[in-house]
């Protein structure tokens, strides 16, 4: 598919996972190598474990005006 084949969403969308892609490669993740603490390691075991009700992700970011991919 050529790009002037593409819908206006279509192209946005691919730049927008072009830019990502890169920033990517060019950052890195932060967090990589580093290590979780115990005390965090046990609160999210104990969160999991509890019967709290649990909100969907679709709820939070709408909720915030993010828009999920």
């Amino acid at each position: 598919m050529k790009v002037k084949e593409l819908s206006v969403e279509q192209l946005k969308t691919l730049i927008e996972d072009t830019v990502e892609e890169r920033l990517q490669e060019y950052l890195g993740d932060p967090d990589e190598g580093l290590e979780i603490r115990d005390e965090i390691v046990q609160r999210l075991k104990t969160h999991l474990a509890s019967k709290q009700p649990r909100i969907p992700m679709e709820q939070i970011a709408k909720k915030h005006g993010i828009e999920l991919k």
